[in-house]
C-alpha cells in the first residue's frame, strides 16, 4: 500500500503546479509598476529598476515582509509613495517564474530587460 499513497501524493502536487500554471496574473494597477530587483540593501530595503524607467528604493512593508522573500534579479509589483514617489516605493507582490513568463508574452517587461 505504501506505493499506492504515494503515487497519489506525486498526482496531487503535479495537479497543484498546474493549477499555479492556469492562475491569473497580477497585474498593476493605477499607480503601481514593474519593476526588477536590482540590489539589496538589507532590513529588507533594495533598489528596484521600475517600468517607467526610474530607480527606486523601495521596501517590504510590515503586513507582507513574512510572506514575501525578495532576491536580486526578482520581479516585483511596486508602488510608488505619494511623497517622494520617483525615488521611494512599496514592494506589495513579488512574481513567480511561470507569471514572468506571461508578463513577457504581455509584453510588459520591455522598458526593463
Amino acid at each position: 500500500m505504501p506505493g499506492r499513497y504515494n503515487a497519489r501524493k506525486k498526482k496531487k502536487k503535479i495537479n497543484d503546479e498546474a493549477q499555479e500554471r492556469m492562475a491569473r496574473v497580477r497585474l498593476p494597477r493605477s499607480n503601481q509598476l514593474i519593476g526588477l530587483v536590482d540590489q539589496l540593501l538589507g532590513a529588507k530595503r533594495m533598489y528596484v529598476d521600475c517600468t517607467d524607467g526610474k530607480r527606486r528604493l523601495c521596501r517590504v512593508p510590515g503586513r507582507a515582509r513574512r510572506r514575501v522573500w525578495v532576491r536580486e534579479g526578482d520581479f516585483v509589483l511596486v508602488e510608488p509613495w505619494s511623497i517622494q514617489g520617483d525615488e521611494k516605493g512599496d514592494v506589495v507582490y513579488k512574481y513567480k517564474y511561470f507569471q514572468v513568463d506571461t508578463l513577457r508574452r504581455k509584453g510588459l517587461l520591455k522598458e526593463i530587460e
